[in-house]
């Protein structure tokens, strides 16, 4: 066991390091990353298609946890005070009775559909789930995913055990802090705080898993936790501006009547799909913004240069004691981004002409080795994949820069 003044110690030095860190943050560049990423990726488009999704998977998720709130009867007397305060921290405050009266409604509703109903409630969960899926994927600029059994089996088993597990963390919390009170209806002051300071906890440590586990590729952990605060802390922030507007401007209590709470909740749930997405935008480009690189300019056959520039400096390591260098250590010797570089990693691997090896990840994830001998492979490989597709209109072009008798040593050097 770690003593005390050791422990404490441990938490000074990585309080200190965390205020280093947000102290020497490129914010400015943080900046840029993120308005160039939304309108790369269009972040508004496929958090608008999010939405919609959302819409129609909350009523399965709903029915879901609550099935699962009634399989286990140590839920039964928490389960409301659950609800609630799950609720009102992920909904702002004047939206969350109405939005859960209907959600129970609904839920309620579903439960009585027939085996088919029921297929097509879980269908429209896992829509929902592999949207999430390739969304992220997309951000890492991952172009080979997981095959669609495991991704399945994984995400349902997160739907069933999400909840769970919320439920199991809450439910001891409030026993034990209320144990000597009984049970409550309404929690005190400090229960109340104590208990959204926990669901803050476990909202970012989903945040965490999502940014971390769901795309195809190394993803450091401290890089996901920062996405994830980031996330969390910009949920927050944007239910207090949202319901600070609504209570000075309730132009749609006026507008719409009791019907208020769909719009209502259609705006916030796409506002929370942009701070995710964002969330997700941080934690994958955390190396290059803490490298203080930038991206090579996208010029015509940028590809091919940064392909030759990625497989000479695979070359320089070859022979040496490491013989090959991760997508980070890649990134850092040709001062660029190591999302631009992942692309061009996999197509190289599509031509067997470099692997990944099976080991240890480390701290900047597995190693790339040359595989081919760059003074006898020829180039017309990659020239064809990336750089001119060799057809009946280019076959002049391609007889005459000679890219069949050209090594790969010769066009490096």
């Amino acid at each position: 066991m770690t003593p005390p003044r050791t422990l404490w110690a441990q938490t000074r030095q990585r309080a200190q390091q965390l205020a280093d860190t947000l102290r020497t943050w490129p914010w400015r560049q943080t900046y840029d990353t993120l308005r160039q990423r939304f309108r790369e990726d269009r972040l508004g488009l496929t958090a608008g298609s999010l939405t919609f999704t959302t819409t129609i998977a909350v009523v399965p998720l709903f029915t879901v946890m609550l099935a699962l709130f009634s399989a286990f009867p140590v839920f039964g007397r928490f389960r409301k005070v659950l609800e609630q305060q799950v609720l009102q921290g992920m909904v702002p405050e004047m939206i969350a009775k109405p939005v859960l009266l209907s959600l129970t409604k609904f839920a309620a509703k579903a439960s009585q559909l027939g085996a088919l109903g029921l297929v097509g409630l879980g269908v429209s969960a896992m829509a929902l789930m592999l949207t999430i899926d390739h969304t992220l994927n997309g951000i890492w600029r991952v172009r080979t995913v997981r095959p669609i059994a495991h991704r399945v089996l994984v995400y349902w088993a997160a739907l069933t055990l999400g909840p769970l597990l919320l439920g199991v963390s809450l439910s001891v919390t409030s026993y034990v802090l209320s144990a000597s009170r009984g049970l409550v209806d309404e929690l005190p002051g400090g229960v109340s705080f104590l208990l959204g300071l926990l669901t803050f906890g476990l909202q970012t440590a989903g945040f965490m898993a999502l940014y971390r586990y769901v795309p195809n590729t190394f993803v450091r952990r401290e890089h996901a936790w920062g996405g994830a605060l980031f996330a969390s802390l910009g949920l927050e922030i944007a239910q207090k501006g949202l319901a600070f507007y609504l209570g000075k401007v309730p132009a749609y209590a006026t507008i719409f009547g009791a019907f208020a709470a769909v719009p209502i909740l259609l705006i916030w749930i796409y506002l929370s799909w942009l701070i995710v997405l964002m969330g997700a935008v941080v934690a994958a480009y955390t190396p290059s913004l803490l490298s203080q690189v930038k991206r090579w300019p996208d010029t015509p056959g940028l590809r091919f240069s940064l392909a030759l520039a990625v497989l000479k400096a695979l070359a320089g390591v070859q022979h040496g004691d490491r013989k090959g260098l991760s997508a980070v250590g890649l990134a850092r010797w040709l001062r660029t981004d190591p999302l631009q570089i992942e692309p061009l990693l996999e197509t190289l691997q599509a031509l067997d002409w470099v692997a990944q090896l099976q080991e240890d990840e480390g701290e900047q994830g597995p190693r790339f080795v040359l595989l081919i001998d760059p003074d006898r492979a020829l180039v017309a490989p990659l020239a064809d994949a990336l750089l001119l597709r060799q057809d009946t209109l280019t076959q002049g072009f391609w007889r005459e820069a000679g890219f069949d008798r050209l090594t790969l040593r010769q066009v490096m050097s």
